[in-house]
């Protein structure tokens, strides 16, 4: 990890190697192509059991890969399980596919990415699941299957090489509930293919909640030890139109043309934040996983915390709130750190998202000292702005600031 985000003219290291990247309302059309480009001929489509089988998202999906889709396994769930994947890659197998598909949300997408590494371990299921109890993640063969990402949320775990997973006794591989995920340069997608139309097709309120996780990538980008020159600027753009485009969020009904700008700015979000060297994601993601485990939507969690985080940081003197200032439209106020703070909660309320943790049933303030340990646990907890030690008591007086 460098010592801290290297300024302009300095040297820095950036190794990344995206997905390609196909945008555009009507583009999932063009999914056989993209196949046909790669030499791909039969897709096995890995989705959640509504999108799997709602029409209007996966008829599209259908339709573009026409000859080219051996099946659709619409088995995923949020728990993102192993026993998921070790089903799908025998559904893989048995329609002799050579590429897989993911549809929907972040879990789907891990779920496919989980069953790429089945595929290509000799590990039995048995043997995976006591893998993953010892360790909390597999081994990741170098010689994966293809990925293909069609993403129905705005998130922005599209362009990573990361995947959670999960694992509990009454699916057969493990004796105790476990939680991890694989991280590994070749789970990055081969193609991502981002249609406006297919996220469309998604509930508002969903759309809302993961959006704020796609902004936050783009935000945490700004003040990560692992951001660069190229990263900055991707982060910047990305928030310059999410700071415009996402408050048609909170309205009915979206359509693809309101969400083109969005789209656009949660790809750029993503762009570089998960590289072979490290993650840009951060203490906000921390705290998002911390509260995620304990029941709350990871976007919701994101939006309550988000602006204490990065009022915390300013206050430190950790980041630079002039870069944050420009990237967010307040470069004329006042108060630079107290205009980037209220441009984030703006953010959040144009969303509709809850604005305080005691807003949530899942969280009551005697577990927020827990929930400050969970956090400062959390690796990304150490992935913060140089200079910056950060302890328990730091982490509790951010959680009680979002009380």
């Amino acid at each position: 990890m460098p010592d801290r985000p290297p300024a302009a003219g300095e040297p820095f290291r950036f190794d990344y190697d995206p997905a390609v990247i196909r945008f555009g309302e009507g583009s999932v059309a063009d999914l056989g192509d993209e196949l046909a480009a790669h030499g791909l001929e039969r897709a096995l489509v890995v989705a959640g059991r509504t999108v799997g089988t709602t029409e209007d998202v996966i008829g599209p999906v259908r339709a573009g890969l026409d000859d080219r889709l051996a099946a659709v396994f619409p088995e995923t769930t949020p728990d993102k399980r192993l026993s998921t994947a070790i089903a799908a890659a025998e559904r893989y197998r048995a329609v002799d596919a050579d590429v897989v598909v993911g549809l929907g949300g972040g879990s789907s997408l891990d779920v496919a990415k989980q069953t790429a590494v089945v595929l290509a371990s000799d590990l039995s299921p048995a043997d995976l699941g006591a893998a993953f109890a010892e360790t909390g993640t597999l081994p990741v063969p170098d010689d994966l299957p293809p990925i293909v990402a069609l993403p129905t949320t705005l998130a922005g775990a599209d362009l990573s090489q990361g995947a959670g997973m999960s694992a509990s006794p009454d699916g057969g591989l493990v004796d105790e509930p476990t939680t991890g995920g694989i991280n590994a340069q070749g789970l990055m997608p081969t193609a991502l293919v981002a249609d406006p139309d297919l996220y469309a097709t998604t509930p508002r309120s969903v759309l809302a909640a993961s959006a704020m996780n796609g902004f936050d990538k783009a935000l945490e980008s700004l003040y990560s030890p692992m951001g660069t020159p190229i990263t900055d600027g991707t982060a910047t753009r990305s928030l310059a139109l999410l700071v415009d485009a996402l408050p048609v969020l909170d309205e009915e009904p979206v359509t693809a043309a309101d969400l083109n700008p969005i789209v656009r700015g949660v790809l750029l979000a993503q762009y570089g934040f998960s590289r072979p060297d490290g993650s840009t994601m951060s203490l906000i993601h921390a705290f998002g996983h911390a509260l995620s485990d304990a029941g709350v939507h990871q976007g919701t969690a994101h939006g309550v915390v988000a602006p204490h985080v990065v009022d915390f940081l300013l206050d430190e003197g950790v980041v630079r709130d002039d870069l944050l200032a420009e990237a967010l439209g307040v470069t004329d106020a006042d108060d630079t750190a107290a205009a980037v703070v209220s441009a984030i909660a703006r953010v959040r309320d144009d969303l509709g998202l809850p604005g305080t943790l005691r807003s949530l049933e899942a969280v009551a303030r005697a577990d927020l000292p827990g929930l400050a340990t969970a956090t400062l646990s959390d690796s990304l907890a150490q992935n913060v702005p140089p200079g910056l030690d950060l302890d328990r008591t730091d982490l509790e007086g951010i959680l009680q600031a979002a009380w």
